[in-house]
């Protein structure tokens, strides 16, 4: 008998290494036990520093590459119906200056209420419509994260226009505009949704 084969842990914790690089370095607690791995092993990686606790019941392998987006990935491993939203999307499109200190997040109306110790939450419940409308999935740190598009975030911004500062709205319209990848229909179509093209409609012809 070797003495790899002879070590109880080894098998377990070569299982937990590839599930957690087939996961891009990051693993729910769930999706561990779904995969077969216990709790003891990921508390033995842990105490031993082959892994680290991003949050309570998320787990990051260390020897993989830092994480690019930990804010995010963070929270949509944690509350994968959320997306995000408002001033973090302005972040995620770079239609902003602003750094928020905080994941803004949109949930469906009648959902449970996120459970995160950290990073901080604001937390936007929609109807059915303005949540669907709009959402893109993108590969962050290897985990799939929910943003809602550049123009329905414009949308959601006049929306929001009295809580976020409407300087920050037209900053985030020239923004836009610089980019080069101007879709006004999608923005008016999403303006309807969010009930806002009135409003909206004569800053867009202003400066679109």
């Amino acid at each position: 008998m070797t003495a790899e084969t002879a070590n109880p842990d080894t098998e377990p914790e070569r299982k937990a290494r590839a599930a957690f690089r087939t996961a891009g370095g990051v693993l729910r607690m769930a999706d561990a036990l779904r995969a077969g791995i216990h709790r003891r092993t990921l508390y033995s990686m842990r105490d031993a520093g082959e892994v680290e606790s991003l949050a309570r019941g998320l787990y990051r392998l260390v020897d993989t590459p830092p994480l690019a987006n930990p804010d995010l990935v963070t929270v949509a491993a944690r509350v994968p119906h959320g997306v995000v939203y408002l001033v973090s999307a302005l972040a995620y499109h770079d239609l902003t200056t602003q750094v928020p200190h905080e994941v803004w997040l949109a949930v469906p109306r009648n959902s449970e209420p996120p459970r995160l110790d950290y990073p901080p939450l604001r937390v936007v419940r929609l109807s059915p419509a303005p949540y669907e409308a709009g959402i893109e999935t993108h590969q962050l740190d290897g985990v799939s994260v929910k943003v809602y598009s550049r123009e329905k975030t414009l949308a959601d911004c006049f929306k929001h226009r009295n809580d976020i500062g409407l300087d920050t709205v037209l900053e985030a319209v020239r923004r836009y505009k610089g980019q080069g990848r101007v879709d006004v229909d999608a923005l008016l179509r999403y303006a309807a949704v969010c009930r806002v093209a009135r409003v909206a409609r004569p800053y867009l012809e202003a400066i679109l």
